[in-house]
C-alpha cells in the first residue's frame, strides 16, 4: 500500500510538474534570469508548493504521526559545513545552466531531449560523483513526537 501510495504521489508530482510548465528549462531561467523578460511564475508556483505543504502538514498530519511508518525521519544536524555549501551551489548552478531541478529534469527527460538527457547523465555522474568522496555524513534519526494530551 505504502508503494502505491508513493507511485500516486510521485505521478500526481509529475503532473503538477508539466501543467505549471515547470518542465521548460526556458520558463525555469526566465525566472532565473532578471535582466530581461523576467517570469515570475515560478515564484508563484514554489508559493503554491509551500502552501499545500503546509496545509497538508496542519491538517493531514494533526497529530504528528506519519501514515505509513513510526515515526518522521529529519534530519538533525545544525551545522554550515562544506557538503551543504558546495551542494548547494551545485545544485544552484546545475539549475541555472540547466534549467530543471531533479523532479522536473526526470519528469522532462520523457521527452528523451538531448539537453534533457545531458542534464540527467551529469545528475548522474554528480551524484556518483559525490558518493565517492569519502565525507562523514551524520545519519537522520526519528523525530521524538510528544504524547498526546489525556
Amino acid at each position: 500500500m505504502k508503494d502505491l501510495v508513493a507511485a500516486l504521489i510521485g505521478a500526481f508530482f509529475a503532473v503538477g510538474l508539466g501543467l505549471s510548465g515547470m518542465t521548460d528549462a526556458t520558463k525555469v531561467i526566465g525566472f532565473l534570469d532578471l535582466s530581461a523578460g523576467w517570469d515570475p511564475s515560478l515564484g508563484l508556483v514554489m508559493a503554491g508548493g509551500i502552501g499545500a505543504h503546509w496545509l497538508s502538514w496542519r491538517f493531514a498530519v494533526p497529530d504528528g504521526q506519519p501514515l505509513f511508518g513510526n515515526a518522521f525521519h529529519l534530519p538533525t544536524r545544525t551545522d554550515i559545513d562544506f557538503r551543504l555549501v558546495g551542494g548547494s551551489a551545485l545544485f544552484g548552478i546545475g539549475w541555472a545552466l540547466g534549467g530543471f531541478c531533479p523532479g522536473p529534469g526526470i519528469v522532462s527527460g520523457a521527452t528523451g531531449e538531448v539537453p534533457v538527457l545531458t542534464f540527467l547523465l551529469g545528475m548522474l555522474l554528480g551524484t556518483l560523483a559525490c558518493k565517492a568522496i569519502p565525507l562523514p555524513v551524520e545519519k537522520a534519526t526519528p523525530l521524538k513526537t510528544p504524547e498526546p494530551a489525556p
